[in-house]
């Protein structure tokens, strides 16, 4: 990997992992465009993962308040339940959380619950994942259209209603296995999960950022597993340009993240859905 390929590869990531149209396939797209590292999937997989961590960063610094405030409701709440200063009992007003805990302590809880079916299967089927097959453009083009056409009729069945603080683990769940979608490329993260919350009945904007929420421990499982692989398969030359694309994915995802946010406080996702048609019909045809 040289420098070039480095800094495309990050404005890639950046742009494409948080805006719902296939970070990976575009990626895929990029490394055979750029030639990295002569088609090899293992190293091509172990470099998308590293990028990863790039747009990781920018989640945890866009959204620092809102994981510090989580973090520390769900320490205080927990202490106090092992403490006894507060009684466990669960809510007569919404139904969807025990008392006891905070809307910050409840919103950790639905993320641990959301991250569990892709940490299951993302560890079960690992190397089917990181295969050729599924760096083969036909899957591609078939999840990049088979997404649209699920995310099209979640816009127009789910009720769009709820807030964050409205979440329960039915949205986690709901939102969690949706995720599962994204280890195979051309799914898109954001585009299977704000789906899913759709179909849930969450509001567009809320949707995203539990989406974003959610990718945080999945991205940070995959980036630094991938991390070790990445060492032992990537030659060393490739270390410093890699670091460069990380950056660069990183400053790039922190605008995709704030401008996927203002555009979907007015917008549907009708405009992704779109271009996921057209370029999933172009790689068939």
């Amino acid at each position: 990997m040289n420098l070039l390929q480095a800094i495309i590869l990050g404005i890639v990531q950046g742009l494409t992992e948080f805006i719902p149209i296939s970070s990976t396939a575009h990626l895929v797209f990029a490394s055979r465009f750029t030639n990295l590292y002569e088609g090899n999937a293992e190293q091509i997989t172990a470099t998308i993962a590293v990028l990863q961590l790039g747009t990781l960063a920018a989640v945890l610094i866009y959204f620092a308040a809102d994981i510090l405030s989580i973090t520390a409701a769900f320490v205080r709440d927990h202490w106090n339940l092992l403490t006894r200063k507060r009684p466990m009992r669960f809510s007569g007003t919404n139904g969807v959380r025990p008392m006891w805990l905070s809307e910050e302590a409840w919103l950790g809880w639905l993320i641990i619950i959301g991250s569990i079916p892709i940490g299951i299967i993302g560890l079960l089927f690992k190397d089917l994942i990181e295969g050729e097959a599924t760096k083969n453009l036909w899957v591609i083009s078939i999840m990049l259209i088979s997404v649209a056409v699920l995310l099209t009729f979640a816009e127009l069945v789910g009720k769009r209603r709820k807030e964050l603080r409205d979440f329960g683990i039915i949205d986690a769940l709901a939102v969690g296995f949706a995720q599962v979608l994204a280890l195979v490329p051309g799914a898109s993260r954001s585009g299977s999960t704000l789906m899913g919350g759709l179909f849930a009945g969450q509001k567009r904007e809320a949707a995203a950022k539990f989406s974003f929420l959610l990718s945080i421990p999945a991205i940070a499982a995959s980036g630094l597993l991938e991390l070790k692989e990445a060492w032992l398969l990537l030659p060393q030359t490739s270390f410093m340009p890699l670091l460069v694309g990380t950056i660069v994915s990183a400053v790039v995802g922190y605008f995709s993240i704030w401008f996927l946010l203002a555009f979907l406080r007015r917008n549907s996702t009708a405009i992704f859905i779109i271009y996921r048609v057209v370029l999933g019909v172009i790689i068939l045809v």
